[in-house]
């Protein structure tokens, strides 16, 4: 019953978007006010998706097997919390919950817009429900999440056990407000360019949804890389992977439009990068969901591997780029009744230089993110991109990055000179000192390393400094800024100072090294309610005699019938303490790899505080003087 109210309400929504495109093309020209039926419709279809999301929730929640999606994706043994974030750990619900975000984001601006051109709000409602509407025939054809079973199986197949964890339960719906939340940008900036609307007061209201996209793509991404770090037994918080960077290219495209819609909203100024930028940040986060879904990545995180999706999307998102760029070159007028002029030294050159650089890292992530895909297309010769490429292109550029960071908050609009310039050197020649002791006495080999930290310690005192001392003054900005150069700060530090073990021992045994002593005491069996635990007791000691007691375990689920190992992790705020654990030659040996990883909380604190920046700057009526 729950399936079958679940997939009408799919056909009744699609049949919302027909009547929504009816009522505000006849209201279009027809009429000076708004015509509400657009409105009531846009609230009906996204009920609609409401109660057909609610029935799939109900159907996992029930475990009703009838339903293909809840077969391949649940068990009756699975607890009641995964049960629910289940719903939206496949392929099928995770498409949905887009297409309930899509029509969330509709009905909201429709409703926050009031305020706005009458044709205006029309036209940007018309291109979001082309989004929508490709996105309701794209489910119903290829990707219904009501598809019915006969005869119906006594039990699923599970869950993946490691997307059953509680970070990554909510992962997804953080991530997807983000990725969805520039549909109305970008939905936004086309009518708005058709009639010649990009105005201050348009950037103005169109900065609070970017503001919120950016927000829960920010939040989104750090628990995602949360998860990776406890969940996988990476160890890090970053490695790569393509589909990390695939949420990373859109988050860069966001953060580089943000600074370009608050000099717009200032001066009226880079209209051209706004358009361009809100394209290509949907594009990207389109593409994103392109990746995962075709099959031609390979990824823990990937959620289907069938080519007709990929196809679907791929046409779908063709479609949408080569209308956005025909409106682009034929609707877009450059401001022609005033030419407005800044100098080299001036707060627009410093967003401008922003601007080029985060472009440069976000081609840098595209290439290494797709070029195997293209080779592999043309060659059937398989690669991988990894670290080094990444590390190789970036670190170089990151430096001056960082010191254009540093001074541009202290410059002004149109033209100014460099603020406190006597404190900015005080504050450069203490980073050179405290760069040159860690040089000498932490054993830095690296002469770009010992410059990345200069530019980092820099860009932290100035930020603080900043943040200290100017409280009335773009104090959002400051927070985000300061926030991110304890980012850069701790991510240094963090992989200079990290030191790893691997070694193999079976119970009883101790590996012992200058710097510590690993004893592996003991293992025990724990039953759970959908997997078998081994977990392994180890005493550690370090050469100063503390002493620290970790248990990480082997987890043999039972359906699926997968093992996992899940790491064990001591947090203090100078050091994480991670160990993980593997059977080795039939459980009589167990590959242990131990790493002590420096200042990780402070990457997690650090992304908390970049989010602050963004949430407080949401709530900031006006711009910041």
């Amino acid at each position: 019953m729950a399936s079958f109210i679940g997939f009408y309400s799919l056909i009744l929504g699609l049949g919302c978007s027909i009547f929504i495109t009816f009522f505000s093309i006849k209201n279009f020209n027809n009429s000076v006010n708004f015509d509400y039926k657009i409105l009531s419709f846009t609230f009906l279809q996204f009920f609609l998706v409401i109660l057909s999301f609610s029935g799939l929730i109900f159907s996992f929640v029930n475990s009703d097997f009838a339903n293909e999606t809840v077969f391949n994706h649940s068990h009756t043994t699975k607890p009641l919390f995964y049960k629910i974030s289940g719903t939206w750990g496949n392929h099928e619900g995770s498409l949905l919950l887009w297409l309930l975000v899509l029509t969330l984001f509709m009905f909201l601006f429709l409703l926050s817009s009031n305020k706005q051109p009458k044709k205006y709000r029309i036209l940007t409602s018309l291109f979001q429900q082309l989004i929508i509407f490709g996105f309701f025939v794209f489910i119903i054809k290829t990707s219904n999440p009501f598809n019915h079973i006969f005869p119906i199986p006594e039990e699923g197949l599970g869950l993946n056990p490691i997307l059953q964890d509680p970070a990554l339960a909510i992962h997804p719906p953080i991530l997807y407000l983000g990725y969805v939340g520039t549909s109305i940008i970008f939905s936004s900036v086309l009518a708005a360019t058709v009639l010649n609307y990009i105005t201050k007061e348009w950037a103005r209201s169109i900065k609070k949804w970017i503001l919120v996209s950016w927000i829960f793509l920010t939040l989104g991404i750090l628990l995602g890389s949360i998860w990776a770090y406890y969940e996988l037994g990476w160890g890090g918080f970053w490695f790569w992977d393509p589909v990390e960077n695939v949420s990373l290219m859109p988050w860069l495209a966001l953060t580089t439009l943000l600074h370009c819609i608050l000099v717009l909203e200032k001066r009226l100024i880079l209209t051209s990068w706004v358009i361009i930028l809100s394209i290509a940040t949907f594009t990207l986060s389109m593409c994103g969901t392109f990746l995962v879904r075709s099959g031609i990545l390979n990824s823990v995180h990937t959620f289907a591997n069938d080519p007709e999706r990929g196809l679907f999307i791929l046409i779908f998102l063709f479609c949408l780029v080569f209308l956005s760029l025909l409106i682009f070159f034929f609707f877009y007028k450059k401001e022609s009744k005033k030419i407005q002029f800044f100098s080299l030294i001036s707060k627009e050159t410093s967003i401008l230089i922003n601007n080029w650089f985060m472009m440069y890292f976000l081609s840098v992530v595209l290439i290494g993110t797709v070029y195997p895909i293209f080779l592999e297309v043309i060659t059937s010769e398989k690669i991988s991109v990894g670290p080094p490429f990444f590390n190789k292109l970036i670190i170089p550029f990151l430096i001056p990055f960082l010191f254009a960071m540093a001074h541009g908050p202290q410059l002004k609009w149109i033209k100014a000179d460099l603020e406190n310039k006597r404190s900015l050197f005080f504050y450069l020649l203490i980073s050179l000192m405290l760069s040159v002791f860690i040089i000498r006495n932490l054993d830095v080999k690296f002469l770009l390393n010992s410059i990345l930290i200069t530019a980092a310690l820099y860009l932290f005192f100035v930020t603080l400094r900043d943040l200290v001392l100017r409280q009335s003054k773009n104090f959002s900005q400051k927070i985000a800024h300061f926030g991110f150069s304890l980012f850069i700060l701790s991510i240094l530090l963090n992989n200079i100072f990290s030191t790893e073990i691997i070694t193999n021992l079976k119970v009883g045994e101790t590996f012992q090294s200058d710097e510590l002593k690993i004893n592996f005491k003991s293992v025990n069996k724990i039953n759970q309610q959908n997997y078998e635990a081994i977990v392994g007791e180890f005493k550690i000691e370090d050469s100063e005699g503390k002493i620290v007691v970790l248990n990480p375990e082997l987890r043999i689920y039972n359906q699926p019938n997968i093992i996992t190992s899940e790491a064990d992790i001591k947090t203090n705020l100078v050091e994480d303490k991670f160990i993980t654990m593997n059977v080795v030659n039939n459980q009589e040996y167990f590959n242990i790899r131990y790493q002590i990883k420096p200042y990780m909380v402070w990457i997690w604190l650090s992304v908390l505080l970049i989010s602050l920046g963004g949430i407080r700057s949401l709530f900031t009526n006006k711009y910041e003087k």
